[in-house]
């Protein structure tokens, strides 16, 4: 079977190299990821990662791997910030708080669709003004959701996380392998 990786992010080739994956191809679908009025953030993360593979066609010989993460404070959305700007705002809004990183998973065949999602609680720690504008300043922010990445500089703003730290990554490598195994791929003992 062919993997077919439906998303550009580097990081979830990366997260999937980990488990010996070969990916056959990447196609990043294009999709309104504009949040529902009232809809909860692990609702509109499943929604997405499920729009993301209702907008790819599956051979028969192919599987497609689809992902979507979100940050959520309460209920609010923290999606990928547009600017600086947004990005700051997010990181003042997260900073000495607890938050939710969900990531919801999708893997299609030509006739079956596999969902999963993961919650995970983090805590950022107080910032200073010196630190957000110094990770303003990396541009790390860029495309994060939430404004920040816990594999990047902002990991020294994480002091704790209770769940999945490839599902803040972006990709939450257990339940990403039983959903591929589920779909027919070999990931235990598949020939790299």
């Amino acid at each position: 079977m062919k993997l077919i990786l439906g998303s550009g992010s580097p990081r979830r080739r990366q997260l999937l190299g980990q488990l010996g994956v070969t990916i056959t191809e990447t196609r990043s679908p294009d999709i309104d990821e504009t949040p529902l009025k009232a809809e909860q953030p692990r609702a509109y993360c499943m929604r997405m990662a499920v729009e993301k593979s209702n907008v790819l066609a599956a051979a028969e010989d192919e599987i497609i791997l689809c992902a979507d993460t979100t940050v959520a404070l309460g209920r609010r959305i923290l999606g990928k910030p547009e600017d600086r700007d947004e990005a700051e705002r997010f990181l003042r809004l997260l900073s000495g708080r607890r938050h939710k990183v969900i990531t919801a998973v999708s893997v299609k065949t030509a006739t079956k669709l596999w969902t999963r999602d993961v919650v995970t609680d983090v805590r950022m720690k107080r910032l200073s003004e010196p630190e957000i504008t110094t990770y303003l300043n990396t541009d790390d922010w860029q495309g994060k959701a939430g404004g920040y990445a816990i594999q990047g500089p902002a990991g020294a703003f994480i002091p704790w996380i209770s769940g999945s730290y490839s599902a803040v990554m972006g990709l939450p490598l257990a339940q990403t392998a039983t959903l591929l195994e589920a779909a027919g791929y070999p990931i235990y003992g598949a020939a790299s």
